[in-house]
Protein backbone atom coordinates (compact mmCIF):
# COMPACT_ATOMS: atom_id res chain seq x y z
CA UNK A 1 0.00 0.00 0.00
CA UNK A 2 3.47 2.21 0.19
CA UNK A 3 3.22 2.21 -2.91
CA UNK A 4 -0.58 3.83 -3.38
CA UNK A 5 -1.54 7.21 -4.62
CA UNK A 6 -4.39 8.23 -2.15
CA UNK A 7 -7.28 9.79 -3.16
CA UNK A 8 -10.23 10.98 -1.21
CA UNK A 9 -13.25 10.85 -2.65
CA UNK A 10 -16.17 12.21 -0.68
CA UNK A 11 -19.86 12.96 -1.27
CA UNK A 12 -20.78 17.08 -1.05
CA UNK A 13 -23.45 17.11 1.65
CA UNK A 14 -22.27 20.33 4.38
CA UNK A 15 -20.81 23.33 3.87
CA UNK A 16 -17.05 23.33 5.84
CA UNK A 17 -17.28 19.24 6.98
CA UNK A 18 -17.55 17.61 3.77
CA UNK A 19 -14.27 19.60 2.77
CA UNK A 20 -12.99 18.61 6.18
CA UNK A 21 -14.09 14.90 4.90
CA UNK A 22 -12.15 15.10 1.71
CA UNK A 23 -8.97 16.56 2.71
CA UNK A 24 -8.92 13.43 5.95
CA UNK A 25 -9.53 10.97 3.64
CA UNK A 26 -6.40 12.54 1.28
CA UNK A 27 -4.19 11.80 4.11
CA UNK A 28 -4.87 15.50 5.60
CA UNK A 29 -3.24 18.88 4.86
CA UNK A 30 0.47 18.16 5.70
CA UNK A 31 3.24 19.95 7.61
CA UNK A 32 1.94 23.36 7.96
CA UNK A 33 2.24 26.37 10.04
CA UNK A 34 2.61 29.84 10.61
CA UNK A 35 5.49 30.45 7.88
CA UNK A 36 4.13 28.32 5.42
CA UNK A 37 3.42 30.51 2.24
CA UNK A 38 0.43 28.81 0.53
CA UNK A 39 -1.06 29.77 -2.75
CA UNK A 40 -4.67 29.22 -3.46
CA UNK A 41 -5.41 28.87 -7.28
CA UNK A 42 -9.03 28.52 -8.26
CA UNK A 43 -10.51 28.09 -11.83
CA UNK A 44 -12.25 31.43 -12.76
CA UNK A 45 -12.61 30.66 -16.12
CA UNK A 46 -14.44 34.34 -17.39
CA UNK A 47 -16.13 36.97 -15.63
CA UNK A 48 -18.28 40.06 -17.21
CA UNK A 49 -20.73 41.91 -14.34
CA UNK A 50 -23.04 42.84 -17.50
CA UNK A 51 -25.21 40.17 -16.52
CA UNK A 52 -25.69 36.90 -14.60
CA UNK A 53 -23.96 34.20 -16.23
CA UNK A 54 -24.06 30.12 -15.30
CA UNK A 55 -21.08 30.03 -13.43
CA UNK A 56 -22.18 26.34 -12.09
CA UNK A 57 -19.18 24.01 -13.37
CA UNK A 58 -17.58 27.05 -14.87
CA UNK A 59 -16.06 28.60 -12.19
CA UNK A 60 -14.86 27.21 -8.22
CA UNK A 61 -18.12 27.59 -5.89
CA UNK A 62 -16.60 30.59 -3.44
CA UNK A 63 -17.90 27.70 -0.64
CA UNK A 64 -14.92 25.75 -1.51
CA UNK A 65 -12.76 28.27 -1.75
CA UNK A 66 -13.69 29.51 1.47
CA UNK A 67 -14.01 26.45 3.24
CA UNK A 68 -10.32 25.86 1.87
CA UNK A 69 -9.23 28.90 3.12
CA UNK A 70 -10.52 28.26 6.58
CA UNK A 71 -9.04 24.82 6.69
CA UNK A 72 -5.58 26.50 5.93
CA UNK A 73 -6.19 28.84 8.80
CA UNK A 74 -7.14 26.39 11.48
CA UNK A 75 -3.78 24.29 10.35
CA UNK A 76 -2.17 27.78 11.46
CA UNK A 77 -0.98 29.05 8.06
CA UNK A 78 -1.17 32.84 7.99
CA UNK A 79 0.49 33.95 4.63
CA UNK A 80 -2.04 32.65 1.92
CA UNK A 81 -2.24 34.47 -1.33
CA UNK A 82 -5.48 33.91 -3.32
CA UNK A 83 -4.76 34.77 -7.24
CA UNK A 84 -5.95 33.94 -11.15
CA UNK A 85 -5.29 35.05 -14.49
CA UNK A 86 -8.23 35.59 -16.16
CA UNK A 87 -9.26 35.60 -19.74
CA UNK A 88 -9.53 38.97 -20.71
CA UNK A 89 -10.41 39.71 -24.47
CA UNK A 90 -9.72 43.30 -24.12
CA UNK A 91 -6.16 43.66 -23.28
CA UNK A 92 -6.58 47.57 -21.79
CA UNK A 93 -8.96 46.32 -19.26
CA UNK A 94 -7.03 45.51 -16.06
CA UNK A 95 -9.98 46.05 -13.71
CA UNK A 96 -11.59 42.82 -15.02
CA UNK A 97 -9.66 40.62 -11.75
CA UNK A 98 -10.78 42.97 -9.58
CA UNK A 99 -14.20 42.96 -10.48
CA UNK A 100 -14.34 38.93 -10.34
CA UNK A 101 -12.68 38.90 -6.98
CA UNK A 102 -15.46 41.47 -5.81
CA UNK A 103 -18.71 39.80 -7.60
CA UNK A 104 -17.20 36.31 -6.04
CA UNK A 105 -16.92 37.72 -2.20
CA UNK A 106 -12.74 37.04 -2.36
CA UNK A 107 -12.64 41.01 -1.06
CA UNK A 108 -14.72 39.61 1.79
CA UNK A 109 -12.50 35.98 1.81
CA UNK A 110 -9.48 38.51 2.46
CA UNK A 111 -10.58 41.25 5.07
CA UNK A 112 -12.17 37.68 7.47
CA UNK A 113 -9.00 35.62 7.01
CA UNK A 114 -6.15 38.22 5.62
CA UNK A 115 -5.85 36.81 2.24
CA UNK A 116 -4.01 38.66 -0.16
CA UNK A 117 -5.58 38.77 -3.56
CA UNK A 118 -3.18 38.83 -6.74
CA UNK A 119 -4.76 39.38 -10.45
CA UNK A 120 -1.83 36.69 -11.89
CA UNK A 121 -1.57 39.14 -15.33
CA UNK A 122 -0.48 42.27 -12.96
CA UNK A 123 2.12 40.28 -10.93
CA UNK A 124 5.70 39.25 -12.75
CA UNK A 125 6.25 36.24 -14.04
CA UNK A 126 9.32 33.34 -14.43
CA UNK A 127 10.31 31.11 -16.78
CA UNK A 128 10.66 27.36 -16.05
CA UNK A 129 11.69 24.81 -17.93
CA UNK A 130 9.13 21.73 -18.51
CA UNK A 131 11.30 19.86 -20.45
CA UNK A 132 13.46 19.45 -24.02
CA UNK A 133 14.50 23.39 -23.38
CA UNK A 134 11.01 24.23 -23.47
CA UNK A 135 10.40 27.00 -21.10
CA UNK A 136 6.92 28.34 -20.29
CA UNK A 137 6.77 31.65 -17.74
CA UNK A 138 5.27 30.86 -14.62
CA UNK A 139 3.72 33.49 -11.86
CA UNK A 140 6.23 34.70 -9.64
CA UNK A 141 3.74 34.69 -5.80
CA UNK A 142 3.06 30.63 -6.96
CA UNK A 143 6.49 29.41 -7.32
CA UNK A 144 7.57 31.46 -4.13
CA UNK A 145 5.25 29.24 -2.20
CA UNK A 146 6.05 26.67 0.19
CA UNK A 147 2.79 25.29 -0.90
CA UNK A 148 0.18 25.53 -4.02
CA UNK A 149 -3.50 24.39 -3.05
CA UNK A 150 -5.24 23.80 -6.46
CA UNK A 151 -9.34 24.11 -6.81
CA UNK A 152 -10.22 22.93 -10.38
CA UNK A 153 -13.75 22.38 -11.33
CA UNK A 154 -15.18 19.11 -12.34
CA UNK A 155 -15.29 19.71 -16.12
CA UNK A 156 -14.77 17.99 -19.66
CA UNK A 157 -12.89 20.07 -22.18
CA UNK A 158 -13.82 20.80 -25.70
CA UNK A 159 -9.91 20.23 -26.56
CA UNK A 160 -8.17 18.72 -23.97
CA UNK A 161 -11.29 16.16 -23.04
CA UNK A 162 -11.01 17.30 -18.99
CA UNK A 163 -9.90 20.44 -17.41
CA UNK A 164 -9.20 19.22 -14.12
CA UNK A 165 -6.03 19.76 -11.72
CA UNK A 166 -3.46 19.85 -14.52
CA UNK A 167 -5.46 22.03 -16.68
CA UNK A 168 -5.97 24.55 -14.12
CA UNK A 169 -2.55 25.45 -13.52
CA UNK A 170 -2.53 26.79 -17.23
CA UNK A 171 -4.19 29.51 -15.28
CA UNK A 172 -0.56 30.82 -13.73
CA UNK A 173 1.65 30.95 -17.11
CA UNK A 174 1.64 34.50 -18.72
CA UNK A 175 -0.37 34.95 -22.04
CA UNK A 176 2.89 34.74 -24.13
CA UNK A 177 2.87 30.99 -22.40
CA UNK A 178 -0.61 30.06 -23.11
CA UNK A 179 -0.64 30.74 -26.31
CA UNK A 180 3.06 28.63 -27.31
CA UNK A 181 1.03 25.88 -25.66
CA UNK A 182 -1.50 25.78 -28.54
CA UNK A 183 1.30 24.81 -31.07
CA UNK A 184 1.50 22.92 -34.12
CA UNK A 185 4.53 21.03 -33.13
CA UNK A 186 3.69 17.60 -33.30
CA UNK A 187 5.46 16.97 -30.25
CA UNK A 188 5.05 19.47 -27.97
CA UNK A 189 1.20 20.12 -28.74
CA UNK A 190 -1.38 21.27 -26.23
CA UNK A 191 -1.84 17.95 -24.61
CA UNK A 192 2.13 17.55 -24.17
CA UNK A 193 2.35 21.02 -22.52
CA UNK A 194 -0.54 20.93 -20.65
CA UNK A 195 0.94 17.71 -19.24
CA UNK A 196 4.17 19.10 -17.98
CA UNK A 197 2.71 22.26 -16.68
CA UNK A 198 3.47 21.05 -12.93
CA UNK A 199 7.35 20.56 -13.36
CA UNK A 200 8.85 22.91 -11.60
CA UNK A 201 6.22 23.82 -9.53
CA UNK A 202 6.48 23.57 -5.74
CA UNK A 203 4.39 20.59 -3.88
CA UNK A 204 0.54 20.87 -5.09
CA UNK A 205 -2.18 19.80 -2.67
CA UNK A 206 -5.52 19.51 -5.15
CA UNK A 207 -9.26 19.69 -4.44
CA UNK A 208 -11.59 19.29 -7.26
CA UNK A 209 -14.93 20.45 -6.75
CA UNK A 210 -17.30 18.72 -8.16
CA UNK A 211 -20.50 20.39 -6.09
CA UNK A 212 -21.41 21.33 -9.63
CA UNK A 213 -19.76 19.83 -12.92
CA UNK A 214 -19.64 21.01 -16.77
CA UNK A 215 -20.05 18.97 -19.75
CA UNK A 216 -18.67 20.25 -23.03
CA UNK A 217 -16.86 22.72 -21.03
CA UNK A 218 -14.95 24.66 -19.89
CA UNK A 219 -17.29 28.07 -20.45
CA UNK A 220 -20.66 28.89 -20.00
CA UNK A 221 -21.57 27.60 -23.37
CA UNK A 222 -21.79 23.79 -21.75
CA UNK A 223 -24.14 22.50 -19.65
CA UNK A 224 -23.97 22.57 -15.97
CA UNK A 225 -24.93 19.40 -13.93
CA UNK A 226 -25.45 19.33 -9.97
CA UNK A 227 -22.86 16.52 -9.05
CA UNK A 228 -22.07 16.85 -5.29
CA UNK A 229 -18.73 15.69 -5.06
CA UNK A 230 -15.18 16.18 -3.93
CA UNK A 231 -12.30 15.01 -5.13
CA UNK A 232 -8.71 15.84 -2.80
CA UNK A 233 -5.16 14.35 -3.03
CA UNK A 234 -1.36 15.76 -2.87
CA UNK A 235 -0.94 13.99 -6.18
CA UNK A 236 -2.34 16.38 -8.84
CA UNK A 237 -2.33 13.40 -11.64
CA UNK A 238 -3.97 10.94 -9.10
CA UNK A 239 -7.03 13.57 -8.33
CA UNK A 240 -7.07 13.56 -12.26
CA UNK A 241 -7.63 10.13 -12.87
CA UNK A 242 -10.17 9.98 -10.45
CA UNK A 243 -11.87 13.08 -11.60
CA UNK A 244 -11.74 12.25 -15.23
CA UNK A 245 -12.84 8.56 -13.92
CA UNK A 246 -16.07 10.27 -13.00
CA UNK A 247 -16.69 11.90 -15.77
CA UNK A 248 -16.43 8.82 -18.01
CA UNK A 249 -12.91 8.56 -19.19
CA UNK A 250 -9.39 6.73 -18.79
CA UNK A 251 -5.94 8.60 -19.19
CA UNK A 252 -6.11 6.84 -22.46
CA UNK A 253 -8.67 8.87 -23.46
CA UNK A 254 -6.76 11.49 -22.20
CA UNK A 255 -3.79 13.15 -23.73
CA UNK A 256 -2.42 15.07 -21.90
CA UNK A 257 -3.52 12.40 -18.49
CA UNK A 258 -1.31 9.90 -20.80
CA UNK A 259 1.30 11.70 -21.39
CA UNK A 260 1.49 13.08 -17.45
CA UNK A 261 1.43 8.87 -16.66
CA UNK A 262 3.89 7.90 -18.99
CA UNK A 263 5.97 10.79 -17.76
CA UNK A 264 5.74 9.95 -13.85
CA UNK A 265 6.51 6.03 -14.93
CA UNK A 266 2.77 5.16 -13.82
CA UNK A 267 -0.06 2.99 -14.97
CA UNK A 268 -2.36 5.54 -15.56
CA UNK A 269 -4.94 3.06 -14.73
CA UNK A 270 -6.22 3.60 -11.01
CA UNK A 271 -4.36 0.18 -10.58
CA UNK A 272 -1.87 2.46 -8.02
CA UNK A 273 -4.32 4.89 -7.21
CA UNK A 274 -6.21 4.09 -3.56
CA UNK A 275 -9.66 5.88 -3.04
CA UNK A 276 -10.94 6.58 0.10
CA UNK A 277 -14.35 7.35 0.63
CA UNK A 278 -16.91 6.89 -1.54
CA UNK A 279 -17.35 4.78 -4.35
CA UNK A 280 -16.02 5.53 -7.51
CA UNK A 281 -19.15 3.54 -9.45
CA UNK A 282 -21.32 4.73 -7.50
CA UNK A 283 -20.32 8.55 -8.13
CA UNK A 284 -19.49 8.27 -11.69
CA UNK A 285 -21.56 9.79 -14.59
CA UNK A 286 -20.32 10.53 -17.83
CA UNK A 287 -19.68 13.67 -19.59
CA UNK A 288 -19.47 14.34 -23.58
CA UNK A 289 -16.78 17.05 -23.91
CA UNK A 290 -17.35 17.86 -27.49
CA UNK A 291 -19.62 19.64 -29.48
CA UNK A 292 -21.36 17.98 -32.41
CA UNK A 293 -20.40 19.11 -35.79
CA UNK A 294 -21.77 17.74 -39.38
CA UNK A 295 -20.44 15.27 -40.71
CA UNK A 296 -18.02 16.80 -43.05
CA UNK A 297 -17.20 19.05 -39.88
CA UNK A 298 -17.94 22.18 -41.62
CA UNK A 299 -20.96 23.27 -39.58
CA UNK A 300 -22.05 22.32 -35.50
CA UNK A 301 -25.10 20.29 -35.90
CA UNK A 302 -27.29 22.80 -35.00
CA UNK A 303 -26.34 25.05 -37.69
CA UNK A 304 -26.66 22.35 -39.93
CA UNK A 305 -30.02 21.66 -38.48
CA UNK A 306 -31.17 25.36 -39.50
CA UNK A 307 -30.24 24.64 -43.16
CA UNK A 308 -27.41 27.22 -43.44
CA UNK A 309 -25.77 26.61 -47.00
CA UNK A 310 -22.62 28.29 -48.51
CA UNK A 311 -20.59 28.75 -45.29
CA UNK A 312 -17.81 26.45 -44.23
CA UNK A 313 -16.74 27.09 -40.74
CA UNK A 314 -14.46 23.58 -39.66
CA UNK A 315 -14.35 22.57 -36.39
CA UNK A 316 -11.85 23.58 -33.94
CA UNK A 317 -8.56 22.32 -33.92
CA UNK A 318 -5.75 22.34 -30.78
CA UNK A 319 -3.80 24.97 -32.19
CA UNK A 320 -6.83 27.39 -31.47
CA UNK A 321 -6.04 29.25 -28.54
CA UNK A 322 -7.82 30.40 -25.57
CA UNK A 323 -8.42 33.92 -26.67
CA UNK A 324 -9.71 33.11 -30.47
CA UNK A 325 -11.77 30.09 -28.77
CA UNK A 326 -14.06 32.61 -26.40
CA UNK A 327 -15.02 34.52 -29.73
CA UNK A 328 -15.88 31.65 -31.61
CA UNK A 329 -19.34 31.01 -29.91
CA UNK A 330 -19.99 34.21 -30.28
CA UNK A 331 -19.05 34.68 -34.26
CA UNK A 332 -20.98 31.22 -34.95
CA UNK A 333 -24.27 32.67 -33.05
CA UNK A 334 -23.79 36.24 -34.75
CA UNK A 335 -23.61 33.70 -38.39
CA UNK A 336 -27.12 31.79 -37.16
CA UNK A 337 -28.54 35.14 -36.81
CA UNK A 338 -27.79 36.49 -40.02
CA UNK A 339 -29.23 33.49 -41.78
CA UNK A 340 -32.25 34.18 -43.78
CA UNK A 341 -32.41 31.09 -46.06
CA UNK A 342 -30.45 32.05 -48.77
CA UNK A 343 -27.41 30.12 -49.40
CA UNK A 344 -24.13 32.42 -49.17
CA UNK A 345 -21.57 32.61 -51.89
CA UNK A 346 -19.21 29.47 -50.51
CA UNK A 347 -17.74 31.14 -47.78
CA UNK A 348 -14.93 29.92 -45.07
CA UNK A 349 -13.42 30.75 -42.21
CA UNK A 350 -10.20 29.21 -40.87
CA UNK A 351 -8.99 29.21 -37.51
CA UNK A 352 -6.17 28.33 -35.21
CA UNK A 353 -2.57 27.97 -36.59
CA UNK A 354 -2.72 24.61 -38.51
CA UNK A 355 -5.81 24.77 -40.78
CA UNK A 356 -5.64 25.20 -44.90
CA UNK A 357 -8.11 26.33 -47.24
CA UNK A 358 -10.39 24.22 -49.13
CA UNK A 359 -9.57 24.49 -52.97
CA UNK A 360 -12.90 25.79 -54.98
CA UNK A 361 -13.69 27.75 -52.30
CA UNK A 362 -14.73 32.12 -53.53
CA UNK A 363 -14.22 33.46 -50.09
CA UNK A 364 -11.70 32.64 -46.95
CA UNK A 365 -12.00 34.39 -43.84
CA UNK A 366 -8.59 34.37 -42.34
CA UNK A 367 -9.43 34.50 -38.81
CA UNK A 368 -6.38 36.17 -35.97
CA UNK A 369 -3.44 36.71 -36.21
CA UNK A 370 -2.27 33.35 -36.74
CA UNK A 371 -4.44 32.44 -39.67
CA UNK A 372 -3.42 35.86 -41.44
CA UNK A 373 0.15 35.33 -41.43
CA UNK A 374 -0.15 31.74 -42.80
CA UNK A 375 -2.51 32.65 -45.66
CA UNK A 376 -2.75 36.27 -46.37
CA UNK A 377 -0.52 35.50 -49.45
CA UNK A 378 -1.25 31.83 -50.51
CA UNK A 379 -1.96 31.67 -54.09
CA UNK A 380 -4.55 29.12 -53.21
CA UNK A 381 -6.80 31.24 -52.10
CA UNK A 382 -9.29 33.14 -54.42
CA UNK A 383 -10.38 36.20 -52.08
CA UNK A 384 -8.30 35.80 -48.63
CA UNK A 385 -10.02 38.30 -46.15
CA UNK A 386 -7.74 38.69 -43.44
CA UNK A 387 -8.89 39.78 -40.20
CA UNK A 388 -5.38 40.17 -38.13
CA UNK A 389 -5.91 40.60 -34.31
CA UNK A 390 -5.31 38.72 -31.56
CA UNK A 391 -7.98 38.08 -30.40
CA UNK A 392 -9.37 39.59 -33.61
CA UNK A 393 -11.68 42.86 -32.74
CA UNK A 394 -15.44 43.01 -33.34
CA UNK A 395 -15.41 45.50 -36.37
CA UNK A 396 -12.69 44.01 -38.04
CA UNK A 397 -14.71 40.53 -37.90
CA UNK A 398 -18.13 42.00 -38.33
CA UNK A 399 -16.11 44.10 -41.58
CA UNK A 400 -14.76 40.35 -42.69
CA UNK A 401 -18.10 38.65 -42.53
CA UNK A 402 -20.00 41.58 -44.54
CA UNK A 403 -17.22 41.49 -47.65
CA UNK A 404 -17.70 37.73 -47.78
CA UNK A 405 -21.77 38.73 -47.89
CA UNK A 406 -22.40 37.46 -44.66
CA UNK A 407 -24.35 40.37 -42.54
CA UNK A 408 -23.40 39.68 -39.01
CA UNK A 409 -24.68 42.02 -36.93
CA UNK A 410 -21.49 44.30 -35.55
CA UNK A 411 -23.44 45.49 -32.09
CA UNK A 412 -23.77 41.77 -31.32
CA UNK A 413 -20.34 41.26 -31.94
CA UNK A 414 -19.43 44.45 -29.75
CA UNK A 415 -21.74 43.14 -26.62
CA UNK A 416 -20.12 40.24 -25.99
CA UNK A 417 -20.11 40.73 -22.44
CA UNK A 418 -23.68 40.12 -22.92
CA UNK A 419 -23.87 36.77 -24.74
CA UNK A 420 -23.26 34.64 -21.37
CA UNK A 421 -26.09 35.50 -20.07
CA UNK A 422 -27.85 33.89 -23.05
CA UNK A 423 -27.15 30.76 -21.83
CA UNK A 424 -29.00 31.64 -18.36
CA UNK A 425 -32.34 30.17 -19.62
CA UNK A 426 -31.99 26.50 -19.59
CA UNK A 427 -30.99 27.05 -15.90
CA UNK A 428 -33.95 29.03 -14.65
CA UNK A 429 -37.05 27.70 -12.28
CA UNK A 430 -34.27 24.83 -11.20
CA UNK A 431 -33.33 25.31 -7.53
CA UNK A 432 -30.28 22.94 -7.48
CA UNK A 433 -28.48 26.05 -9.44
CA UNK A 434 -28.05 28.10 -6.68
CA UNK A 435 -26.12 31.06 -7.04
CA UNK A 436 -25.53 31.50 -2.90
CA UNK A 437 -22.63 29.10 -4.05
CA UNK A 438 -20.69 32.01 -5.25
CA UNK A 439 -20.87 34.21 -2.32
CA UNK A 440 -19.40 34.30 0.67
CA UNK A 441 -21.31 33.61 3.82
Amino acid sequence: MESMHRVGLIPYEKPYDSVVQALQAAGGLGDLGPHTRVFVKPNVVCWTSEIPFPKWGVITTTRVVEDMVRCLKEAGVHRIVLGEGLVNLNPKDRGLAERAFRGLGYETLAKRYGVQLVDVFQRPFRKVSIGDGVELAFNVDALDSDLIVNLPVLKTHAQTVVSLGIKNVKGLIDLASRKRCHSIDAHWNLHRMVAALPKGLPPMLTLIDGIYSNERGPAFDGTAHRMNVLVASRDVLSADLVGAALLGYSAQDVPHLAWAAQEAGRPGDLSDVLVVGASLDALRRPHAYTFDYNAQGTLPMAMAAMGIQGVSYRKYDDTLCTYCSFMNGLILTAIARAWQGTPWDDVEVLTGKAMTPTPGMKHTILLGRCMTRLHRNNEAIRHAIPVAGCPPKPAEIARAFHEAGIPVDLLFLENAALYPGRFMKKYAGRPEFDESFYQAT
